[in-house]
This record gives C-alpha cells, structure tokens and sequence, in this order.
C-alpha cells in the first residue's frame, strides 16, 4: 500500500502545484525555462504514474475490503462512465463541449473516479478513486480564483465535437471489450 501512497503523492502532488502555488509555474519557466520544467514536471509525474500502477497491483494481490458494493452499481459505472472518453477528447479539441463543461478533464475525472467507487470497495480502491477524485473537485475550486494554463490541442472548429463524441465512444466500447481486462485484469462485462 504505500507504493500505491508514494505514487498518489508524486503524480498528484505534481498536479496539484498550480492549486497550492499557482505563481510557481510560471517563476519557475521564467528562471530556467519551459522545458526543464516540463522535463522535470514529466518525470516526477510518470516515476507516481508508475507508482500508482504497481502500488495498486500488489494491493489487489491482498485486498482489504471496505464495503461490498451491489452488482447494480457496477451497472451504473458502465453507464456513468459513457461520457469520460468524449470529455477527455474534448479537452483537446475545442468546440461547443469544451466551451459548455469549461473543463472537460476535470469532469471526465471526476466521473471516473466517482463511478469506480461506486462499483470497488476494497481499500486501494478508495485510496486511488478517492484521491483522483478529491484532486479533481480541489483543482476544479481553485480555478475559479485562478487563471488555467493553456492547452494545446487541435484549432477549434466545428467538426471537433463529433471528433470527440465518436472517437471517445469508440475509445469507451475498447475499454469495456477488450482495453479494461488487458491492462486491469478485470472485464467491466461479463
């Protein structure tokens, strides 16, 4: 478990810098650069990323349960998690659901962490849904008092909605058929 900690801490932590200290971004590019900072900002957040993953691998070898959700929730995880992949593309692809949501990654995390809690009850499930999902809400308060970095994607135009809508349902039916079992381990269906 504290692999899975020490990897939640390094990745969110680095993700969290702009809400705890949103001048230190830009002081830091100003004294050496963009890209030593997107260098070390990278590393840090793939050497959590990988934490993560093996953290939550050797937790679910031993897993703790906390609550047994009902198999109607696993249900409804499948439902809510249909817009994720949209949101996701939509981030970086600007068009009229990204100008709606405002920010299309913070929502599409949300829904994913608060829908895998709904159907996983077993301690590093909290841990790593809880944690993205705390994240998310406090990065999305914080951006109501802040200005949010430029994201780079497509130039915006009208075709990117479709874009995202068919590409992240597309993205969704990988997952649940084939994507979700071969890195988790776990068939969403069936």
């Amino acid at each position: 478990m504290a692999v899975l900690i020490l990897g939640l801490m390094l990745f969110l932590g680095m993700h969290s810098i702009s809400i705890v200290r949103p001048d230190l971004r830009a002081t830091v590019v100003g004294r050496f650069g963009l890209v030593p900072w997107q260098a070390v900002y990278g590393l840090i957040s793939l050497i959590g990323f990988l934490l993560i993953l093996q953290g939550y691998g050797q937790a679910r070898l031993s897993p703790i349960p906390l609550y047994d959700p009902p198999t109607w929730l696993r249900h409804i995880n499948l439902l809510l998690m249909l817009p994720v992949f949209p949101l996701l593309f939509a981030a970086y692809l600007p068009g009229r659901i990204q100008r709606t949501v405002k920010h299309p990654m913070l929502l599409a995390v949300k829904i994913w962490a608060f829908a895998h809690l709904l159907a996983n009850g077993m301690l590093a499930d909290v841990l790593l849904f809880g944690a993205f999902l705390a994240w998310a809400i406090a990065d999305r308060i914080s951006l109501k008092h802040r200005t949010a970095p430029p994201v780079q994607g497509a130039p915006p135009g009208p075709i990117n909605d479709a874009i995202a809508i068919v590409g992240g349902l597309g993205l969704y039916l990988l997952f649940m058929f084939w994507l979700h079992r071969a890195m988790m381990g776990v068939a969403p269906i069936g």
